[in-house]
Parts: C-alpha cells; structure tokens; sequence
C-alpha cells in the first residue's frame, strides 16, 4: 500500500440487537471527533440490510501515517471504549483509491436512523415538568440550612445538587416518558404547501 496515497479503513461490525440507535449515535460521535484530525477526508456508516445487525463503519484519511496518527490517538482509544457492549468487530479492511468507498454492487444500503429533532418550545416543556417541583423540593429541604446564608451561596449550592440529579436521571426520565410527544413529527403550517 503506497504510503503517500489516501486510505479507507472499513470496519464491519455486528451490533447488538435493539441498540442500532445508540450505536449510530456513537459512530455519529466518532466522526465528531475525526472531523478535527489532520489528514481526515470523510466517513461514513452503512448497513447490511433494513434488519440486519452488521453494520460498515468506513471513514478515509489521506495517507497512511495520518490514518496510523488517528488509530494511535488517545481519543479514538477513549471513542472506542466508550461503546462497551454495544457490538463486536468481525471484519476490518484497509483500501487505497476511489474504490475504498464502495462494497461489491448490492451488498449494502444507506440505513441511518432518522432523528427527529423537537422544536425548542417542546424541550424547554420537557426540561421545565421535571425542574419545577424538584427545584421547590430542594429549596424546601435546604432552606433550614442555607436560609441565613448569602443569596449567591444558596442559590450555588442548589445548582450543585440539581444539575447531577436532573442530567442524569431525571431529564433522562422525562425525555423517555415524553418521546412519542417529543418525536412527533412536525405538521405542515396552513398555506405554506408548494412554498
């Protein structure tokens, strides 16, 4: 393999089977953190079929020595560790030229879950239903407490102990309960057809 010309590594993986979202959200990840890497070019995930849990992770650098920076780089290793069960690797390969983009004709179709993004209001709906009655909670627990402190104090303290709880269980909690609501899609405002 020519060390100067650009090279595709792809990855096929086999995913574990009701985890296909989350596992194009940690590909989606890891060509967040490529995107920066110098001689990065692209890349890219396909899957074998609609039901299938192989999935290709392609992504192309251009030379050899930029590709072995990025394998040898501390945040792929971190990006690589953080998929945990998620799926197992069955195959790697490595491809010089034009054709390193491509599998033999029919044996693979785009299949990226779509993601529905809630408008703003619907987020900032799902944030506040969980914010509120644990905010008025803690003040309430803690006004004993922090009721003769300084305002900033207080009001420091509360921020403390609330972020935590609301990342990572209620939010989590209230994005869950609120998904069908939060997903649905968007419907066409009256007139703007044919716009």
């Amino acid at each position: 393999m020519p060390k100067t010309a650009p090279v595709t590594v792809s990855i096929a993986r086999t995913v574990q089977p009701g985890y296909h979202r989350q596992f194009a959200a940690w590909a989606h990840a890891g060509q967040e953190l490529a995107r920066e890497w110098p001689g990065y070019l692209g890349s890219g995930w396909v899957r074998t079929g609609p039901d299938s849990d192989e999935w290709h992770v392609m992504y192309r650098f251009a030379d050899v020595d930029a590709l072995q920076a990025w394998d040898d780089s501390l945040e792929r290793r971190w990006w690589i560790d953080s998929a945990g069960g998620l799926m197992q690797i069955t195959r790697v390969e490595h491809r010089t030229g034009i054709e390193g983009w491509f599998d033999q004709p029919g044996d693979v179709t785009i299949a990226v879950p779509e993601t529905v993004v809630p408008p703003r209001w619907k987020q900032a709906v799902s944030i506040f239903l969980p914010f509120f009655p644990l905010s008025l909670l803690a003040n309430f627990l803690l006004h004993p407490v922090t009721g003769s402190w300084p305002l900033v104090l207080a009001v420091l303290l509360n921020v403390c102990l609330l972020t935590p709880i609301m990342t990572y269980l209620f939010l989590p909690l209230s994005t869950r309960m609120l998904r069908p609501w939060l997903q649905a899609p968007r419907k066409p405002r009256p007139g703007s057809a044919g716009r």
